[in-house]
């Protein structure tokens, strides 16, 4: 089928020539058709979950009716293939060869499984379904309700040498104002362009061991801005068997966009159904705190996480307790407030914060107030996905003179 993607170009900014780029970059193409054991090369002893029609959800994350796509013992270590939904989604003309050579993209530098994708017969709704492809889930042996998932964020891998921001009527920081262009009626992914949604095509570029983003401004000028890969949304299934949206993130996990927790990072969730059933996928390039266009800059990432079960009554936990997903990076505790309204995000981002400091370093409610409000920083981390989130950076050096295992 033809796809009409002219008028679709017209909304999009200007391109820089990408296929230099990618003729050097070597794309991330899938290892193999099934989740296994990796047995040989630079994956070796690691699973493996590739993105295909039988492994991924499109809109929708895992419940507890879900059927794992792997089973694997604490402390694995798996590499997933994810794919962004950017380039994919019917306003983009559900084709990702032909959206992609409108910016000058072979084919070859496509990934091919984005392309079996689309070429299916899974179902989606742009208007009533989540964007997101969300790859898994993975069950881990022995995982109980009440245990929490340790998920330690080891390696993130650009798939391909390109993303795109795009910004959707309706939706961001400010609908009814952006995009400034006029929807048609009956769009669809044969007529992308009636849609009138404005996607920014973005090549990558490295600079030593740095990645890069690069938009072109015109006359000759680029904006470069650096890259901070990190994974939209990860997280554990919740106990429930009605359809679960991919776009609002939950105190379980989600669409929670918190940029801080890339490579490096662990993330601590509680476990609500057995097997815990861990997924993952929205792999961001790069993001500002708040996302206000909609997205981020949006690209397909090679995720190598480790899953380690931390039995309920039998590990120490930080923050004594976790019921409510708990960031942890080599200098900060992130602590995380939802909801639909941001200053009740806000609240609820502080209170964790009192609840954490108080259980884990023992001080006292009011001390742990006054030391959040004189120094520690209260970030926006989305305020595009239905449900809100702020986020709390608490500094662990701030606290050298305590023992948390006390």
């Amino acid at each position: 089928m033809k796809r009409h993607l002219a008028g679709a170009l017209a909304l999009c900014c200007s391109t820089l020539p990408a296929q230099a780029a990618a003729d050097s970059f070597e794309v991330l193409q899938p290892m193999a058709d099934k989740p296994q054991k990796m047995t040989t090369g630079d994956y070796a002893g690691n699973f493996y979950v590739p993105s295909t029609t039988d492994t991924v959800r499109w809109g929708y994350l895992p419940n507890n009716s879900a059927t794992p796509v792997l089973t694997v013992p604490s402390g694995s270590t798996i590499t997933f293939d994810t794919i962004s939904h950017e380039g994919i989604l019917e306003d983009q003309g559900r084709d990702p060869v032909a959206y992609f050579a409108t910016h000058d993209i072979a084919e070859k530098a496509v990934l091919k499984d984005a392309i079996a994708i689309t070429g299916s017969d899974m179902k989606h709704d742009f208007f009533g379904d989540g964007p997101h492809i969300v790859t898994g889930p993975v069950a881990i042996k022995g995982a109980e309700p009440g245990d929490v998932l340790k998920v330690e964020v080891v390696k993130l891998e650009p798939r391909v040498p390109y993303g795109v921001i795009s910004n959707r009527h309706g939706k961001g920081a400010l609908p009814g104002e952006y995009p400034r262009t006029e929807p048609q009626e009956n769009p669809s992914s044969e007529y992308p362009d009636r849609y009138a949604n404005v996607s920014t095509f973005t090549p990558i570029e490295k600079d030593g061991d740095q990645w890069f983003g690069v938009l072109d401004a015109g006359e000759k000028r680029q904006i470069r801005f650096p890259l901070r890969p990190f994974m939209g949304i990860m997280g554990v299934a919740p106990d429930t068997a009605d359809p679960v949206n991919s776009v609002p993130p939950s105190r379980i996990g989600g669409n929670a966009d918190i940029n801080d927790l890339g490579a490096g990072s662990t993330v601590y969730y509680p476990i609500a159904v057995e097997g815990g059933l861990f997924y993952t996928g929205d792999s961001h390039f790069t993001q500002g705190d708040g996302e206000v266009a909609l997205t981020a800059l949006e690209g397909s990432l090679r995720a190598t996480l480790k899953l380690t079960l931390l039995k309920s009554g039998k590990a120490e936990l930080p923050g004594k307790k976790v019921d409510k997903l708990l960031g942890e990076t080599n200098d900060y505790w992130i602590t995380v407030g939802l909801d639909e309204d941001l200053d009740l995000a806000m609240k609820d981002a502080v209170r964790e914060s009192i609840r954490f400091l108080h259980a884990h370093y023992g001080i006292d409610e009011a001390l742990a107030l006054a030391y959040l409000s004189a120094a520690t920083d209260f970030e926006v981390s989305q305020v595009v996905d239905k449900t809100k989130g702020i986020h709390a950076l608490i500094r662990k050096s701030d606290f050298d003179d305590f023992d948390a295992s006390e």
